[in-house]
C-alpha cells in the first residue's frame, strides 16, 4: 500500500446509505477520526465527545441558525464499529434535499465523500472481517432469494475462511519442517516425513477437488439457475413461461414461429432463484429473422444449465425420443423432458408415454403435463428443485461461489501438484519449497492474508457507495 492509500485511508468519510430519492428515511454514515468531533458542532441534542458507544438520540442537525432536519443519531466508537473506526449513524427524513443539505455542511468540514465499497474496504483494512467476508457483504446486498441469502450469511460468518486456514495451516506446518532441512544443507537429514507429506499434499488437493466441484452449484445459488425451454414451434413453450412466471411475458398464438428473440424473466422456487428463457421453435425456415432467433435458441441452450425440452405428446414414443437426441448437451447440463398438451391428449395414457420416453432416454427426468391448464405445474417445479440440488445446502458445508476463489483454488492445486511430482522424484528440498510456498500464498490470497492494491479495487468498486 503507497504513502498515498495509507493518507486516504485516514481521511473521515461520508455517504448516503439507503437508495437514492424520495423514501421515509434516509441514513448517512459517517467514518473516522473526524466524525465525532465534526458532528458534535452540527448536531444538537447531546455532547457527542461524552457519549458512550452503541448509543442513540434524538436531536436536530443545524448550519448556523438554520435547522436542517430533526434526525436520530447513533455514535459508535472504533473500534467495537462496523469499520473499527468512530463511526456516526445519522437517520434523517428521506427528502432528497435535506440529505443533499446535510451531506454537503458536513463535507464543509474537511470529510470527504466516501468512494465505492469505503466503509467495507476500513472494515477489512482494520481487520473487523476478512476478504471473503467483505465479498459476502456485497453479496448479501445483492441478495435476491433465501439461498443466496443463506450462503451469503454463512460466508459473512467465515466459513469459507475457516476453510481454508486449515488447509494454508497444514502446509504450513510442514513447509517449515522443509525450510528447516534447507538450513542444513550440507548435511544429509530430513526433518519432513515425505510420505506424510504427499499423503497430506493429496488430502489437500481432494479437498481442493471438492471445493471446486461445488462451484457450478454455488453459481447456481448466486447467479440463478439458467434455463432454457427449447422445441419446435408452437409446442407450448411461451404458454410454459406464462404459466411459471404467473403473466403474459410472451406472446402466445398458434402460428409457428410467434417467438422469434430470447425471452428472460426470473422467479423463486422454494427460495431458489430461476432464469426462465423462452427460445425461438427450433426447425427449418428460409426466414431470415427466424433464423437469427433460432441461432439465438442454440445459444442460450449451451449457457443454460438446465434444459427444458418440450414437445407434443403422442404414441410415438421412438420419434418423441429421436427428435430429443438432436439436442446436443454437454455433459454437465441437466435436462428435463416435457411432454405438454395432456389436456387435449386422450389416446392412451400419458403415464405410459411418459415412463417409456424416460427409460428410452437413460432415465432422463420426464414429465406429461399441460401447461395451458398449469395441471402438474408444481409437479414440474418439484422436479426442477430435486434436479438442481444435487448439492444439499447446509449451515455447515462449504460452497464456492466466487470466480476468484475457484481460479486461486486451481493455481492451488497446480503448485502442489508440482511439489508431489518433485516429492516422487526425489528432487532436492528447496525445489518443493518453493512449490509449497506457491500454494500456501496462493490459499492465503483468498482470505486476504496477501492482498494487493489492483486486488482490492476490482473487488470494492461494484459495491454501492454507502457500504
Amino acid at each position: 500500500m503507497t504513502q498515498e492509500d495509507k493518507n486516504i485511508n485516514q481521511d473521515t468519510i461520508v455517504a448516503l446509505s439507503t437508495p437514492a430519492g424520495v423514501g421515509a428515511l434516509g441514513l448517512i454514515r459517517i467514518s473516522g477520526l473526524q466524525s465525532i468531533p465534526v458532528l458534535d458542532k452540527i448536531f444538537v441534542g447531546r455532547n457527542l465527545s461524552k457519549s458512550e458507544s452503541h448509543v442513540a438520540c434524538l436531536g436536530k442537525i443545524v448550519d448556523g441558525d438554520n435547522i436542517l432536519d430533526e434526525c436520530v443519531l447513533t455514535i459508535f466508537r472504533g473500534p467495537q464499529s462496523y469499520t473499527g473506526e468512530d463511526t456516526i449513524e445519522l437517520s434523517c427524513h428521506g427528502s432528497p434535499y435535506i440529505i443533499k443539505s446535510i451531506i454537503e455542511l458536513i463535507t464543509r468540514h474537511n470529510i470527504r465523500l466516501a468512494m465505492p465499497g469505503e466503509f467495507t474496504q476500513r472494515a477489512f483494512l482494520n481487520g473487523k472481517l476478512d476478504l471473503t467476508q467483505a465479498e459476502a457483504v456485497g453479496d448479501l446486498i445483492a441478495a435476491q432469494s433465501a439461498s443466496q441469502q443463506q450462503l451469503a450469511m454463512y460466508q459473512m460468518r467465515g466459513g469459507i475462511s475457516k476453510e481454508i486456514q486449515e488447509l494454508r495451516s497444514k502446509l504450513i506446518k510442514f513447509a517449515s519442517l522443509i525450510e528447516l532441512e534447507n538450513d542444513f544443507g550440507e548435511e544429509d537429514v530430513e526433518f519432513a516425513d515425505r510420505s506424510e507429506l504427499i499423503h497430506l499434499i493429496q488430502s489437500t488437493i481432494t479437498r481442493i477437488n471438492e471445493l471446486e466441484a461445488s462451484f457450478q452449484y454455488g453459481k447456481a445459488i448466486k447467479d440463478g439457475v439458467a434455463v432454457a425451454i427449447v422445441g419446435r414451434p408452437n409446442v407450448g413453450k411461451s404458454t410454459l413461461l406464462n404459466a411459471l412466471l404467473k403473466e403474459n411475458k410472451a406472446i402466445v398464438s398458434d402460428i409457428p414461429g410467434t417467438t422469434r428473440d430470447v425471452i428472460e424473466d426470473t422467479i423463486q422456487i422454494d427460495g431458489m432463484l430461476f432464469r426462465f428463457i423462452d427460445t425461438a421453435g427450433i426447425h427449418e425456415t428460409d426466414d431470415i429473422v427466424e433464423n437469427i432467433g433460432i441461432e439465438r435458441s442454440f445459444e442460450q441452450i449451451n449457457k443454460a444449465q438446465v434444459v427444458l425440452w418440450l414437445d407434443e405428446i403422442q404414441e410415438d414414443t421412438e420419434e418423441l425420443v429421436q427428435r430429443f437426441s438432436e439436442i446436443k448437451l454437454r455433459p454437465e447440463q441437466q435436462a428435463i423432458i416435457i411432454l405438454n398438451k395432456t389436456d387435449s391428449f386422450h389416446t392412451c395414457h400419458s403415464y405410459d408415454v411418459e415412463e417409456a420416453v424416460s427409460t428410452l432416454t437413460n432415465r432422463t427426468p420426464t414429465l406429461a403435463m399441460s401447461a395451458l391448464t398449469q395441471n402438474h405445474l408444481d409437479k414440474l417445479k418439484a422436479l426442477l428443485i430435486e434436479t438442481t440440488h444435487q448439492h444439499a445446502f447446509s449451515q455447515q458445508q462449504v460452497i464456492i461461489s466466487n470466480i476468484r476463489h475457484l481460479n486461486i483454488l486451481k493455481e492451488t492445486r497446480n503448485s502442489l501438484a508440482a511439489a508431489i511430482n518433485g516429492l516422487q522424484n526425489s528432487l532436492p528440498s528447496d525445489l518443493i519449497a518453493i512449490d509449497i510456498r506457491h500454494a500456501q500464498h496462493h490459499l492465503g490470497e483468498i482470505a486476504g492474508q496477501i492482498t494487493t492494491d489492483d486486488l482490492l479495487e476490482s473487488i470494492f468498486r461494484d459495491f454501492c457507495i454507502g457500504k
